[in-house]
């Protein structure tokens, strides 16, 4: 299981969950959370907030889904007002990466504003991805992942915006770069402020262990000539590593060693100077360019044209950045998923574009970064006595009609914006969204549901992820339920039709699923690439006239599965989840949540005259 969650204690001091929540941290958060709720759904004034907020969009199907709930958002004043609020959709073709769809907001800004976004702060959320590891995100989209937080829910967005409250208004024009799944926390001194406002490209930096920065990029910082570490520290990095080994972190002096940094309120709130026991490095989040580094890299892309490859935002233009920055790394393909032609050509001129150009890092001593990317990342910290849950505020039962949960010390159920019956039951360790849950209904522990409506008697079995989707087939609406493991590995392929035996559907071997499903081991089973079979691609869901109709027939190729019964799926026409994402119906699927919203505000009204 991938859990990333970086603070200033971890390794054996600090499990994924499991750590007593800082109260500064907590304090911090929840002042943001405050002063964003007082700005929701009214207008603010300038310099009080972003002038933009932009997200970016892998294809023009994910951009009419994000622009169809932007609007939503707005009419129910659920976002600040007087924002310009934008999607830029990446171009059609070849995968460009972070980095690329960096460069075609640029243009896109260029386009809408000519000369007068120079003088702009904006904020730019990377969203372009289908999130295969959380497919619950995928239809619309990581950035719209609803959070168990807020009244009306909170979503990534909202979230976001509030976690960086306090940038704009300490922030010279330019772009703040970020992602749409994580969630970055700190705590700085009552009258200390984060400032972007240096030339170049500024970064916030978390200390981490050495195992978190193999995965994520690492500072080089230059030696400070004082001694002693403040919750808030300004300075100069001097290369940047992105996922190096631990070898390469200690050959080029990442590291850094205990007794030469403290930690402070990581133990429930001890504000004592503690000495670390292990060695630790400082690793990335969001970075921030200014508005001459802006230009530079769109210009660069003006020259290029068409982009034929990707390019990572975080490796492959922090990289260049700062004194001790070496060219060696545009040949290091190791991190790549896919090597084009294109690719170390196009890195090497990015890096003699941006060489000299300086990087500054912002260091949060008192700091968490926690990703929420991956379907165990989100059960553990919604569902879990977590650190996260703790410091956000996190709820059981948000915005939703449910029976009352028992308490629980380290697990619990959650519930978000859904409608649960009072004798079902939802076993601790999972959670439900935008759904409807029938009497007979039980879940069992660690499952996800997501935009369903079971009402017939059901029992899911542990581990199950189901999320159901409306679909626009050939003009008629139409519906279909993804339903497997929740360690179910969708983004593993294999590229013949005999290696399908590798795949695994909720622990079993795919050749043997199809099977019991009565399917034939054909190409016409995958949709998509041919040489790229995974079952992202296969088609074995089934289409439905409805919504609880799709729900039961998945589910019953799901317990064929469980039970090693034979459940004949010839009889319906199927789809994979590539196919469901290409026919989503997003206005259907935002009116189905807009229904559950009415009968639970109506609900809560009802319920609030009875007390009265």
């Amino acid at each position: 299981m991938r859990v990333v969650v970086r603070a200033f204690r971890e390794g054996g001091a600090m499990a994924a969950a499991g750590v007593a929540p800082d109260i500064s941290l907590r304090e911090a958060t929840q002042r943001k959370l405050r002063r964003f709720s007082e700005l929701r759904g009214k207008p603010v004034a300038a310099g009080e907030f972003w002038d933009i907020v932009a997200i970016t969009a892998a294809d023009e199907k994910q951009e009419v889904a994000y622009k169809q709930q932007l609007s939503e958002k707005l009419n129910r004043k659920e976002l600040p007002l007087g924002v310009q609020y934008h999607v830029f959709v990446d171009p059609a073709g070849a995968k460009i990466g972070n980095g690329g769809s960096t460069l075609c907001a640029l243009r896109c800004l260029e386009k809408i504003y000519g000369d007068k976004w120079n003088s702009f702060t904006i904020l730019l959320i990377h969203s372009g991805g289908y999130s295969q590891r959380l497919p619950n995100a995928s239809a619309l989209g990581k950035i719209f992942t609803a959070l168990p937080l807020g009244n009306p829910i909170y979503q990534m967005l909202e979230l976001k915006l509030a976690m960086y409250i306090d940038f704009p208004t300490h922030m010279n024009p330019g772009i703040l770069v970020t992602c749409a799944d994580d969630i970055e926390l700190y705590s700085i001194g009552e009258f200390e402020f984060i400032r972007f406002d240096k030339p170049g490209f500024t970064a916030l930096a978390h200390p981490s262990s050495l195992t978190i920065g193999t995965t994520h990029g690492v500072f080089v910082l230059d030696p400070l000539n004082y001694l002693g570490h403040n919750e808030l520290e300004y300075r100069c990095c001097h290369r940047f590593l992105h996922k190096p080994s631990i070898e390469n972190m200690r050959e080029f002096n990442a590291v850094c060693r205990p007794g030469n940094c403290y930690q402070q309120g990581l133990a429930g709130g001890d504000t004592a100077c503690l000495k670390l026991d292990s060695e630790y490095v400082y690793t990335d989040s969001l970075f921030y360019m200014d508005h001459k580094s802006a230009k530079k890299l769109l210009a660069f892309y003006e020259e290029v044209g068409t982009l034929n490859c990707e390019i990572d935002a975080y490796g492959d233009f922090l990289q260049a950045l700062g004194p001790g920055a070496s060219v060696e790394y545009t040949r290091n393909t190791s991190n790549v998923t896919k090597e084009e032609s294109e690719l170390v050509d196009m890195r090497q001129r990015i890096f003699y574009l941006l060489k000299g150009t300086s990087l500054n890092v912002i260091v949060l001593n008192n700091s968490k970064f926690y990703h929420i990317g991956t379907t165990e990342e989100y059960l553990l910290h919604f569902t879990s006595d977590s650190s996260l849950k703790s410091e956000l505020g996190l709820m059981t039962i948000a915005f939703s009609i449910s029976p009352g949960i028992p308490d629980c010390s380290d697990k619990a159920p959650c519930i978000i914006q859904s409608i649960l019956d009072a004798r079902c039951s939802v076993a601790p360790g999972s959670v439900v969204e935008y759904s409807r849950l029938g009497p007979d209904v039980l879940v069992g522990e660690n499952c996800i549901i997501s935009g369903s409506h079971i009402l017939t008697k059901t029992v899911l079995p542990a581990n199950t992820f189901v999320c159901s989707l409306s679909l626009k087939m050939n003009g008629h609406l139409k519906y279909s339920t993804m339903a497997f493991g929740v360690q179910d590995n969708l983004k593993k392929n294999v590229k013949t039709l005999s290696d399908i035996k590798l795949l695994q559907f909720f622990g079993v071997c795919f050749l043997s699923c199809l099977d019991i499903w009565n399917l034939k081991v054909t190409e016409e089973l995958f949709s998509g690439n041919k040489t790229c079979l995974s079952l992202w691609t296969a088609r074995i869901f089934p289409v439905c006239c409805s919504l609880t109709g799709s729900v039961t027939a998945s589910l019953k190729m799901l317990n064929a599965i469980k039970t090693k019964s034979t459940f004949n799926l010839n009889s319906y026409k199927l789809v994979s989840i590539e196919e469901m994402l290409v026919c989503k119906d997003v206005e259907d699927m935002i009116t189905y949540r807009e229904q559950i919203f009415v009968e639970i505000s109506l609900n809560k009204k009802q319920s609030d005259l009875e007390v009265f």
